[in-house]
């Protein structure tokens, strides 16, 4: 999932101030394939200096590759100071561009307003990974006192009716003025996202919208630290014996959890699913993987001071009374205005066109399941039970022992993090021509663990930016997975280069010992790679080109994840941590024939958090009751008792930290569509690493942000709409066919 701080501009084109605000990590891997780099760009240095005595949160960055962000110097008691002098900066600029006496074009309004905002975006990047990476008490109320105010500003700045004036004025004569089609579409865009956001409402409603989004925005905070709280809690584990079944690098891991957290000669489970999920699919002791998977899955919905059901209440309310004083039915129609589906009903159709295939796959393997454990309990093995929700991933197992004779402690062995770092770094490269230089210890980082890469392009040597990767779960960290962009690429006003990030919270091994991961978390290693790789070769000359819609975002992702199992990846890097051998072909030749294995339950966790989502926000009474509204329509729509939603609603970050992904949830499904598509192209011209179509997806999709529709980007790709059948077709449901 990316979590970005854009540019001023672009918080005018479907990047609200919540998501500028969102959390900013890095994760990097280093690959020894790439170690030829010229250190030209390393050596040149920025030439901006920070004036004596400034807060050095505002300062510009300095140092190599442009400049580097100044982690060592992060403190949040810096931020409070400089929130008012950004926003200073901000509004004189702004108010530049306001009091232009010239008549209003393209060069006086849109290039000056989307070279406006470094300082406050440079900060926004830092106080992102501060709220993110390295929150505490103090960082929670820093946040909730300021981001309503940043909130209050910004809507309140774009509000303005002369700033509107002059983005209309520019509008109106577009197609007169010479402009060429990418400033024609910035136009179109630009004023289109005015008008969505209340730039023609009236003066009392324009009140009413400042006071929406200010309240939204101390709601999302309140949120995301009653979260971060519950996922602050572990389950205390005193006798070893519990634990039967968790390998014993995972053990090591929660003993060194449990000394950290006081608790020495015990074991620390944290309520987070790096820690939760292997103890659900290896723990033989039945009431512990119910303890956990309580903890886990209750998380926000406890009736304590971290409760977020009163919360989510309100931000439900207050988001429809907002799309309704904008002129949409509902919060939905709202945020689906500039997506590829357009509309709530297309998104819909799209999910129940797989939802029922899902659902009659997840049954069967619940029999599958069922019938197992009724074995067990028959020959003595254990008591007879039915097949609860904290028995799907141990039984789960069993059934893929079972038929395919794989279990996943035969494969974690061969999957070491660092290796699977330089995988998917040396895959860039075959694909896309993009190097990695190790250079952590060169530049700050925000953490000791986080690990820094010099990009550049293979071919000419040029410097494409900085990769920051910070791959461990730590207290003060928000769970999940994410990228963002600490300085996104655009030409206009000089060439920029990136600086990428991704996180991850997987569990560290025990000092001395490498990191071993599943294959779910290899999975998310490659898709979080898959957004560093979209930005890093992004090649645009307007900043405000550079975001792509919501149901777009993570297609470049999906498609990376298909680059893991590839038999180069597997053979080069999958090698066993004791004695460097090549993961066996038999075990491989196992795992691809499971690859559709579980598809039922993946597809029905994911999915029905989607649909409850839509149901949600395509409504214009929202609901109050938001536990009785999760199980009425989980029940309405046939959710299978076996299965809990991937993201319960009381902790369902996506949609209440921000209005980020909110009615958004569907464009996972969206853009895995055009994933298995995409997938199938390649399989089409004779294999993964085929460069004819690496190619044309590097520059008809990758490159080229958000400069035309989408949506006909990629039938230049493909020459067609994408198929769906391509996505039943690699979940192993009908195609109808």
């Amino acid at each position: 999932m990316p979590r970005q701080a854009p540019p001023l501009a672009r918080r005018l084109f479907s990047r609200r101030l919540s998501m500028m605000l969102a959390s900013t990590a890095m994760l990097m891997g280093y690959s020894q394939m790439t170690v030829t780099a010229t250190e030209s760009a390393a050596a040149k240095p920025a030439t901006a200096t920070a004036p004596t005595g400034e807060n050095p949160m505002l300062a510009p960055w300095t140092g190599p590759y442009e400049g580097v962000p100044p982690w060592d110097k992060l403190d949040p008691e810096l931020f409070p100071a400089a929130f008012p002098k950004a926003m200073a900066e901000v509004k004189a600029e702004v108010q530049a561009v306001i009091d232009n006496p010239a008549a209003a074009t393209f060069e006086n309004t849109h290039i000056p307003m989307m070279l406006a905002g470094d300082t406050m975006d440079r900060l926004s990047a830092l106080w992102g990974v501060q709220t993110s990476n390295k929150s505490n008490d103090r960082v929670e109320a820093i946040d909730a006192e300021w981001s309503p105010k940043l909130t209050t500003f910004y809507t309140e700045l774009f509000l303005e009716p002369k700033l509107f004036a002059r983005y209309k004025a520019v509008y109106d004569k577009r197609l007169t003025s010479g402009l060429n089609a990418q400033q024609i579409r910035i136009v179109e865009r630009s004023y289109e996202e005015m008008v969505r956001d209340g730039a023609n409402l009236s003066a009392a409603d324009k009140v009413k919208m400042v006071a929406f989004n200010s309240k939204l925005e101390s709601l999302f905070s309140s949120f995301s630290s009653k979260l971060l709280g519950d996922e602050k809690l572990y389950t205390l584990v005193a006798d070893k014996t519990e634990l039967d079944g968790l390998d014993a690098g995972f053990i090591a891991s929660l003993a060194s959890a449990a000394e950290a957290a006081g608790k020495p000669g015990q074991y620390a489970i944290k309520n987070t699913r790096s820690s939760a999920q292997p103890v659900l699919q290896n723990a033989t002791n039945r009431a512990l993987r119910e303890k956990v998977w309580r903890a886990f899955v209750g998380r926000g919905d406890n009736g304590n001071a971290n409760d977020t059901n009163a919360t989510i209440a309100e931000i439900l309310k207050l988001r429809q009374q907002r799309a309704e004083l904008l002129g949409f039915p509902t919060h939905a129609h709202y945020r689906m205005a500039d997506t590829m589906a357009k509309t709530p009903e297309k998104a819909m159709d799209l999910m129940m066109k797989v939802w029922p295939g899902a659902v009659a796959r997840a049954k069967e393997e619940v029999a599958d399941m069922q019938a197992i454990a009724d074995q067990e309990a028959k020959a003595g093995k254990g008591p007879k039970i039915t097949i609860e929700p904290w028995d799907y991933r141990y039984y789960s197992e069993k059934v893929r022992k079972a038929k395919y004779d794989l279990d996943e402690s035969e494969v974690k062995p061969y999957l070491q993090l660092d290796k699977l770092v330089d995988g998917m770094f040396w895959a860039a490269g075959q694909l896309y021509d993009l190097g990695f230089k190790e250079n952590t210890g060169a530049i700050p980082v925000f953490d000791p663990k986080v690990r820094t890469f010099e990009v550049y392009n293979l071919k000419t040597n040029e410097n494409v930016g900085v990769f920051y990767l910070d791959n461990f779960a730590r207290d003060g960290k928000r769970s999940g997975a994410w990228m963002t962009t600490y300085r996104s690429q655009q030409t206009l006003g000089g060439e920029r280069n990136v600086l990428a990030s991704n996180n991850n919270n997987f569990t560290e091994a025990a000092k001395g010992e490498p990191t071993l991961i599943s294959i779910d978390d290899a999975t998310t290693l490659f898709h979080e790679f898959g957004h560093g790789i979209h930005y890093l070769l992004q090649q645009v000359n307007y900043p405000a080109l550079a975001g792509v819609p919501r149901d777009f975002v993570e297609f470049p992702s999906q498609v990376n994840e298909n680059w893991l199992m590839t038999p180069e990846i597997l053979s080069k890097y999958a090698t066993h941590y004791k004695t460097g051998e090549p993961m066996p072909q038999a075990l491989v030749d196992k795992i691809l024939a499971s690859r559709k294995f579980n598809q039922g339950f993946s597809t029905v966790e994911y999915l029905s958090s989607a649909i409850v989502d839509m149901k949600m926000h395509d409504r214009k009474t929202p609901p109050t009751d938001i536990d009785k509204f999760e199980r009425d329509t989980l029940a309405e729509i046939g959710m299978p008792k076996e299965i809990v939603m991937r993201h319960r609603l009381p902790q369902f970050g996506h949609l209440f930290s921000s209005d980020a992904y909110s009615a958004g949830y569907y464009s996972y499904l969206w853009s895995e569509t055009m994933d298995a598509d995409t997938w199938a192209a390649f399989t089409e011209a004779g294999g993964p690493w085929d460069r004819t179509v690496a190619d044309r997806f590097r520059t008809i999709l990758l490159m080229t942000g958000n400069e035309t529709d989408r949506a006909e980007a990629y039938r230049a790709f493909r020459s067609r709409d994408p198929d769906v059948k391509a996505l039943l077709k690699k979940r192993g449901f009908p195609t109808g066919e």
